[in-house]
């Protein structure tokens, strides 16, 4: 499962954002194949800060949640992914969240 988190989020509700975006993920594509076989193993999770253009251009993959922050007058945040074998190659150059 891929979290993007938009750079500019602070870094406490980021860590929220990351716990509400996982656990919605799963809830919302729970039913499929992919997602039972992920939960078997190896069941990982890639968290990454992205631009507002990274941002943008991801949302245009399919299979995917927005989670919004009602603090920040509910501006979109973070976008998770469905679990999958294999995501755009263009996911690889997002910089890891540390």
């Amino acid at each position: 499962m891929y979290i993007l988190v938009k750079e500019e989020i602070p870094l406490g509700k980021a860590a929220v954002g990351i716990a509400h975006a996982s656990l919605a993920c799963y809830l919302k594509f729970q039913e499929s194949e992919t997602v039972r076989q992920w939960l078997e193993g190896p069941f990982y999770k890639t968290i990454c800060w992205v631009n507002e253009k990274e941002f943008e251009k991801a949302k245009t993959v399919s299979d995917h949640l927005i989670i919004t922050e009602s603090t920040l007058d509910h501006e979109e945040t973070i976008i998770a992914f469905k679990p999958r074998i294999e995501y755009p190659k263009f996911f690889k150059y997002f910089r890891l969240f540390k």
